[in-house]
């Protein structure tokens, strides 16, 4: 009995030691942990700063955030229809800032918004982990986006120029021309809205340059005349819109 308990006592002995040990190892682990500097911050998401940037900034209903949305996703599906492979870096940041000029603090009076987006893009992308050997694709691509440009010699500037063409044409057209009229009766009206859409109807069309563009202006085109037919017979030739 006595050679039992004395084996007892030396195992409880070594189990003791052996967690004091381990302990001991966790704390010293821990110490060099807090002591090792922290090494550099991870790069920072610039697609998520970006969308951020426009979420907050860009509210209208015609060129706002929804906008930019489209503008991407359409300029993607039309190169995919074409077979041309896209920067999508390029894209992304000039689909989602082309009209950041239209917004304050962007803004710049009796300047067109697509020559300030494309002075002041750097600004806004420098610091955000942007690749920036790209900018003056990006500044390309949205100096020449509007229908009235034409585009600048990238795949990108094309591809947004005719997204951001085909946006002012079919249903999408409509409604965003439609959702800028004043409810208070001031500018623009109705009748201010259905002649910007003739506008459009007469002059996006033959600004589409690429082959997926192309395809799409004929159906667009035919929607946006039937709403303005339609219209004009609904309301008396525009008498009581």
């Amino acid at each position: 009995m006595k050679n039992r308990g004395s084996r007892n006592t030396s195992t409880r002995i070594i189990v003791c030691n052996a967690t004091f040990a381990v302990l001991a190892l966790l704390g010293a682990a821990a110490q060099l942990a807090a002591e090792t500097p922290a090494g550099p911050a991870p790069p920072p998401d610039w697609h998520a700063v970006v969308r951020e940037l426009a979420v907050k900034n860009f509210k209208n209903p015609a060129w706002g955030y929804s906008h930019c949305e489209r503008d991407y996703a359409l300029a993607r599906a039309l190169a995919a229809a074409d077979h041309v492979a896209l920067d999508d870096d390029i894209l992304y940041a000039a689909a989602f800032l082309h009209d950041m000029a239209a917004f304050a603090p962007w803004e710049k009076q009796q300047v067109d918004h697509s020559d300030e987006a494309a002075r002041i893009v750097d600004g806004v992308l420098q610091g955000t982990g942007f690749p920036m050997q790209k900018i003056d694709a990006v500044r390309g691509a949205i100096r020449t986006h509007m229908y009235y440009r034409d585009p600048a010699a990238s795949p990108e500037a094309l591809y947004l120029h005719d997204a951001d063409a085909l946006d002012w044409l079919g249903a999408i057209g409509i409604a965003r021309i439609m959702a800028l009229v004043d409810p208070n009766g001031g500018d623009p009206t109705g009748p201010d809205a259905v002649k910007t859409l003739e506008d459009n109807l007469a002059k996006v069309p033959s600004r589409v340059f690429s082959p997926a563009g192309r395809a799409l202006v004929a159906p667009r085109s035919a929607e946006l005349r039937r709403f303005l037919s339609e219209l004009r017979r609904e309301s008396d030739d525009l008498a009581t819109l």
